[in-house]
């Protein structure tokens, strides 16, 4: 047992190492020339009210000024969409639709069907973007061959360790889509960054047969236009030019209820690379927790422990720290400590969460998003 974690926490080490590899300092290299295709900006909306004063905001930032915006209500129960005809109906490049349908990924369909440009790029309503972000966002599409391209996406604040704690988990997430892009497998991208060609869109007939999963039109999405014209026809960003920064969650119970709702379509995927890239890392966590039990079960197993959990540390400090640096984002040792004991717990409860089924979204749950979208079929 000794002996297993000893081996255990250094393959750890080894397979982080081997991970961030593929995060390269030299980002790719965007073309000089501005593309010169039509660009629509689509952006779902549901019960966003408090994010919306923020949100306009942010699309008066942008600088491409032959942008088309497309804001659609998703049968929101506040004041959004009272909201954004008062504020933005009068703009000429801005578009609010109300979804016939229900569910965000009826939301994008819509938008893509009323939208004119060739290229589509999405996000959600409590982001943050740079003047440039579109621009630079579209730019590969001047490879004919690129379909897709997806970019990181980071939470915002830093006041609390819970805050911290989220940075951390996000520069995991985009260490892990960096390399399953990287390797040629896409499993994995944000919404809240995401582009694509509207035709590539249209090819694979949008979300068709994804509709009644309350989650997953990004990686939904992703594998279908991976499994239509190749893995290389899908690129990832990690520049700090086309960063998305998102609002952190704002407790634990809610974190952990999103963190479920991302996960529990893993199976979905009929998919060996989804499937173990779900369960591999619960199984890690699983094994990092059951080396607790060596503390006084074996001789000389404190110090076994000590050892085994300062490799993990070090570790995690070191090349998720090397993500964000990226972002121009510093990581404390205690984050990094308070953080590594947390993880596993977090991960398992979650995983836990998973089985369970059960999850909630803006007022609507699991069950009542499945019974909605048969409905809709019928």
């Amino acid at each position: 047992m000794l002996n297993f974690y000893l081996i255990w926490s250094f393959s750890y080490a080894l397979l982080l190492w081997l991970i961030s590899r593929t995060w390269k300092s030299d980002h790719f290299k965007f073309p000089g020339n501005q593309i010169g295709k039509a660009v629509s900006l689509l952006i779902p909306i549901r019960n966003e009210i408090e994010n919306l004063p923020d949100l306009v905001k942010e699309l008066h930032r942008l600088s491409r000024l032959d942008l088309e915006i497309i804001l659609v209500d998703d049968q929101s129960e506040d004041l959004s969409l009272d909201f954004l005809k008062h504020n933005l109906s009068e703009k000429p490049n801005i578009k609010i639709l109300k979804s016939p349908g229900i569910g965000k990924k009826a939301a994008i369909e819509f938008g893509v069907k009323n939208s004119v440009g060739e290229i589509i790029i999405c996000s959600d309503a409590d982001c943050s973007f740079s003047s440039d972000w579109v621009e630079n966002m579209v730019r590969p599409f001047s490879n004919p061959k690129i379909q897709l391209v997806a970019g990181p996406v980071m939470s915002i604040g830093r006041t609390s360790f819970f805050q911290r704690f989220q940075q951390i988990e996000w520069s995991s997430i985009l260490l892990i889509s960096n390399y399953f892009f990287h390797s040629g497998n896409p499993v994995m991208c944000s919404a809240a960054n995401l582009a694509y060609r509207k035709s590539a869109f249209q090819e694979v007939n949008g979300f068709e047969g994804n509709e009644s999963f309350l989650s997953g039109d990004d990686e939904f999405l992703l594998k279908k236009i991976t499994n239509r014209f190749s893995s290389e026809s899908c690129v990832y960003l990690n520049n700090p030019e086309v960063l998305v920064r998102t609002k952190a969650i704002k407790d634990w119970s809610s974190l952990i209820n999103q963190r479920i709702r991302w996960a529990s379509k893993w199976k979905a995927h009929n998919s060996l690379s989804h499937g173990l890239a779900a369960l591999i890392p619960v199984f890690i966590q699983i094994i990092w927790l059951l080396s607790f039990f060596i503390l006084i079960q074996i001789q000389n197993g404190p110090v076994v422990v000590l050892i085994c959990w300062t490799v993990k540390i070090l570790a995690e400090k070191w090349f998720l720290g090397k993500v964000l640096e990226t972002y121009s984002i510093s990581q404390k040792w205690s984050d990094t400590l308070f953080t590594g004991i947390i993880h596993p717990i977090y991960v398992l409860w979650t995983a836990l969460g998973v089985i369970r089924g059960k999850f909630t979204w803006k007022g609507r749950d699991k069950m009542r998003s499945v019974i909605l979208a048969d409905k809709i079929e019928q």
